[in-house]
């Protein structure tokens, strides 16, 4: 839809969500409270209710009933059955994807091994908006390989973006290792991924892509562009649930010639002979550590599942759609009222969250959680962030929450909270 036909009222919203083609998707999600508006799922998906079914199932039955006969029974295979079902939506061929560990478990495994893919190159390339995370993770292991390498952050002048060809500028014949998030936590800055992977292969440098804030959500091709390695969390728009287990990806050329870091017996050729030799098995499931947390693993299947069932391409243009939307009410609303966008504008380089930024964001947004049923999250300095996932979210709830959001700024309920922000924001 042209943005310029957009209109700042309720039943316009409504219409929209009248011709909304993925709008009975909303039905698969468990809705607890009605009057509550959840625009928070670029940090933890709803619940689907598949989800619900297949856990009392895992638990009653497979735990319950069958008790450890159950590794026989599909728990053993489940990290690469859910890691095939998953490159579908990453754009990756059979063999390459695997659920295992944490994000920064398995940034931490492939940013060693990609490091020791290039030992003689000392220029590690990220940027100031990645996620703080991934950076951490990289400085400990500069400092694990004895402070050999330089990590060089690229600027972001608005804290928004940063300026491509500056970064593709950077990357040269002593960077070894490209590390970014495809799309950024606090912005929602969208990445060129296919320019930034083939330029640091002009160089010979290996690309690392955090695609957390991007799967499920944002189409990827990781095969098509080239990636050499990713890694992503799962709870996010793949509404896996919390704490579910990460992913990585390992391309299927550097597989042979590839070593994880950590040795585990669930990466072991044969992990139930208990040899006293590590032995790792072929392919990307030499990345496999320790035993599986099997009850969030499987409780990921059902939810991608109906991401597979809807279709990425659907979800995306829909996305765009919401965000767009979200856009042009905060432009006609909000801006009016000391609002300024901290997202892209062109939504071909924005993911499926919009930030707003307001010196008063924090206590905006405590008190739209506290008094008014809206749940979006915050980043400093002030940043409100506002998740779209187009599984669920409606465009109502788009034109409500920034309804609710004037209501807050008009009738002043942000002044009856401190500035010092909870633990968890």
């Amino acid at each position: 839809m042209d943005e310029s036909s957009f209109k700042a009222d309720r039943e316009f919203a409504r219409q929209l969500d009248r011709t909304d083609k993925l709008a009975n998707l909303r039905q698969a999600f468990v809705f607890a409270e009605a009057e509550l508006i959840y625009v928070d799922g670029n940090s933890l998906g709803r619940l689907p209710r598949r989800t619900v079914e297949r856990m009392r199932a895992v638990v009653e039955e497979e735990w319950g009933r069958h008790l450890i006969q159950s590794w026989n029974r599909g728990w053993y295979e489940a990290p690469a059955r859910v890691g095939e079902k998953l490159a579908q939506l990453l754009g990756a061929a059979p063999g390459q994807v695997i659920l295992s560990d944490s994000t920064s478990v398995n940034l931490f495994k492939l940013v060693l091994a990609a490091l020791r893919l290039r030992p003689s190159r000392s220029h590690i390339v990220s940027d100031v908006l990645n996620f703080p995370t991934d950076l951490y993770v990289v400085q400990g292991c500069i400092h694990l390989l004895g402070q050999g390498h330089e990590l060089e952050l690229i600027p972001s002048p608005d804290g928004i973006a940063v300026d491509p060809q500056l970064l593709l500028h950077t990357i040269d014949e002593q960077t070894a290792l490209v590390t970014l998030s495809h799309v950024t936590f606090k912005s929602s800055f969208l990445y060129d991924a296919a320019a930034v992977t083939e330029r640091a292969h002009q160089v010979g440098a290996l690309v690392l892509w955090d695609l957390s804030h991007s799967a499920g959500a944002v189409p990827i091709e990781l095969d098509r562009w080239g990636v050499d390695l990713a890694v992503g969390c799962s709870y996010k728009y793949l509404n896996g649930g919390p704490g579910a287990p990460a992913f990585l990806y390992v391309r299927r050329d550097l597989q042979k010639k590839i070593e994880s870091p950590i040795w585990g017996w669930f990466g072991q050729r044969d992990p139930f002979a208990f040899d006293l030799e590590y032995d790792p098995v072929e392919g990307v499931g030499r990345f496999l550590v320790g035993t599986p947390p099997i009850l969030s693993l499987l409780a990921l299947e059902p939810a991608l599942d109906l991401i597979l069932e809807a279709g990425i391409e659907a979800l995306r243009q829909k996305s765009v759609q919401l965000t767009s939307y979200l856009v042009y009410l905060a432009d006609t609303i909000l801006a009016p009222l000391g609002f300024s966008l901290g997202s892209p504008r062109d939504p071909g380089r924005r993911g499926s969250h919009v930030s707003i930024r307001h010196p008063e964001g924090y206590r905006i947004n405590r008190a739209l959680i506290e008094e008014m049923q809206v749940i979006p999250d915050f980043r400093p300095p002030d940043n409100m962030r506002l998740g779209l996932s187009p599984l669920y979210t409606s465009f109502a709830d788009v034109w409500e929450t920034v309804d609710r959001i004037r209501r807050v700024i008009e009738q002043e309920r942000y002044f009856g909270y401190p500035q010092d922000p909870l633990p968890v924001t």
